[in-house]
């Protein structure tokens, strides 16, 4: 039987593995302005992994933009 947490996640090792979904998802309220806590609750994922998850995507935004930016300079 599977728990809802194991429905939207898969098992690696001895953590979950956040699916590309939820990722997408957790993307989108950011950009709908809500918080870090308020995605936590709707998603039942703790603030720690929305913030990681978030962080890392404004990192990859800034690097694309970066080399964007480089690209159209030459």
């Amino acid at each position: 039987m599977q728990t809802a947490s194991t429905n939207i996640c898969e098992r690696m090792g001895r953590s979950l593995e956040i699916s590309e979904f939820m990722h997408s998802t957790m993307i989108g309220c950011h950009l709908c302005n809500k918080s870090i806590c308020e995605i936590s609750l709707l998603l039942n994922i703790p603030q720690s992994t929305v913030s990681g998850i978030i962080t890392k995507w404004k990192q990859l935004e800034q690097q694309q933009l970066s080399h964007q930016v480089v690209g159209h300079i030459y």
